[in-house]
């Protein structure tokens, strides 16, 4: 484990586990972790085995901190807005990809970190996480995206107390207000928990849930009746494929269908 390579990638059965790989530095997301993470959006987006992603951090105390701010410090304002501009073309993938994408919070998810969390699909949090985007107590708001993610997520109201009070909360807080889906009980690894739980996921229909993820998304953009007609375009396009005949069939067999993305 090195700042040579912040992020390190294994797959698991069709899950490609991205963990961000600076523990000793509470996973600072660095401008070579992000040009990495940049790279490794590509490379998993060229590959069809991959059925889900789960993006998390190495050790048991950080997700990701957010910024690195000692080298933000030397930063000019200039280079700042590149590094902003950085953040937005090299982690663009996670939003659209066309598998889902989880993260699996194991510690700290703060500013930049939590922002990269809110990108994901679904959010697993470990017992002992904190998250919060702390960037207004610091003269700042939030670059990454997290005035516009957190507010669809929690709702305006929730999202407004985040932003202006800058407090971190619980992962059983996050919880009871939707900021995360699931908090993995004391003593379970939250990656080890994650991939239990998306099993239904990685076994499921890989062109039913990339279009389900498309319609549900295009509800950012479309008024109800617009959203309609897409959802309807996409069910369509679901009809002629193989994974749907495979379906009925397993259930006149009384079997677990067996998908292959066709």
């Amino acid at each position: 484990m090195s700042d040579e390579r912040p992020v390190r990638v294994e797959t698991k059965k069709g899950v490609a586990i991205v963990t961000l790989d600076r523990p000793k530095k509470a996973n600072a997301m660095s401008r070579d972790m992000v040009l990495e993470l940049g790279k490794v959006g590509k490379a998993l987006a060229a590959d069809p085995t991959v059925r889900a992603v789960v993006l998390t951090g190495s050790g048991n105390q950080a997700f990701s901190s957010g910024a690195d701010l000692k080298e933000r410090k030397g930063m000019s304002d200039d280079e700042v807005r590149a590094q902003l501009a950085l953040y937005r073309s090299e982690l663009a993938w996670v939003d659209p990809f066309p598998a889902p994408v989880i993260a699996a919070i194991n510690g700290v998810a703060l500013g930049g970190g939590l922002e990269l969390a809110l990108m994901c699909d679904l959010r697993v949090a470990a017992e002992h996480a904190l998250v919060g985007l702390p960037e207004t107590t610091l003269g700042i708001i939030p670059g990454s995206g997290g005035t516009q993610r957190l507010p669809r997520i929690v709702g305006e109201a929730r999202a407004k107390e985040l932003l202006l009070l800058g407090k971190r909360i619980t992962a059983s807080h996050a919880l009871a207000i939707g900021l995360v889906n699931r908090v993995t009980r004391p003593g379970k690894d939250v990656l080890e928990d994650t991939l239990e739980w998306i099993k239904p996921i990685v076994e499921g229909a890989p062109i039913a849930q990339r279009l389900a993820l498309a319609a549900a998304d295009a509800t950012r953009t479309l008024d109800l009746e617009a959203g309609l007609a897409r959802e309807l375009a996409l069910y369509d396009e679901c009809l002629g494929t193989e994974d749907r005949r495979e379906a009925l069939l397993a259930f006149s067999e009384k079997r677990r269908p067996n998908f292959k993305g066709r």
